[in-house]
């Protein structure tokens, strides 16, 4: 009965907080989503609209290794404190910004983005971005923006959706050991697994063999 109260309570709490990390993704989404479709609708009244196609792809690619950069990095980077303003505002800023997820990793304050994160950056990279003709390096900078959103609501759907599929539930199963003390050290790759296996942060064979061959999780880190 006590065990029945505590799934009911945790799966209570996974839904309260799988509508706090979307009421979060939805000013990101709209923001950035009218952007997307406005340098879109540009691209595609220029007289190069077939050139745009590949420098979309392309940062689309270029995302996945920021990603991977940033994550392993800076949100899993250590800055010590010190003395001068460089040193304290690395320590007080980025030290603590990804550990709270890891300790809580069901937060949805911490889960998803908000529309503040990257916002400074990306008033500086859009206006630059059209020193170049719009089917270069705008419609590359919408490339990297819709990666970034597709993976902050991925990144949702791993901590609170389940789907019948077996590549989702292969990163769902990746992802989540990421997130246990176990394996935050590495496999910072969300969808793919790419940059890990070229930068050699996958997880130890056994550990990979439980996480994509469906064997016992128990069998995990033993």
């Amino acid at each position: 009965m006590q065990s029945a109260t505590h799934q009911y309570s945790f799966s209570a709490y996974k839904m309260e907080q799988a509508r706090i990390g979307r009421r979060r993704l939805y000013p990101v989404t709209i923001f950035y989503g009218f952007y997307s479709v406005a340098v879109g609708i540009l691209v595609c009244r220029s007289r190069h609209a077939m050139v745009g196609i590949p420098f979309f792809l392309l940062g689309i690619g270029v995302w996945t290794l920021l990603e991977y950069l940033f994550h392993r990095y800076v949100l899993h980077g250590r800055f010590p404190p010190g003395e001068g303003f460089v040193r304290r505002f690395l320590h007080e800023r980025l030290d603590p910004l990804h550990g709270e997820y890891h300790k809580h990793p069901f937060n949805g304050a911490h889960i998803s983005g908000k529309l503040s994160d990257l916002l400074p950056l990306f008033a500086l990279a859009a206006p630059l971005s059209f020193v170049f003709p719009v089917y270069t390096m705008p419609i590359f900078l919408v490339g990297i923006i819709q990666r970034y959103l597709a993976e902050q609501w991925l990144h949702h759907s791993i901590h609170f959706c389940s789907f019948n599929n077996g590549y989702f539930r292969a990163m769902k199963r990746y992802h989540l050991y990421h997130d246990s003390p176990r394996g935050m050290e590495r496999g910072f790759g969300l969808s793919r697994w790419f940059w890990d296996i070229v930068f050699k942060t996958q997880f130890p064979p056994p550990v990979e063999d439980a996480l994509f061959r469906r064997k016992n999780a128990s069998q995990v880190g033993q």
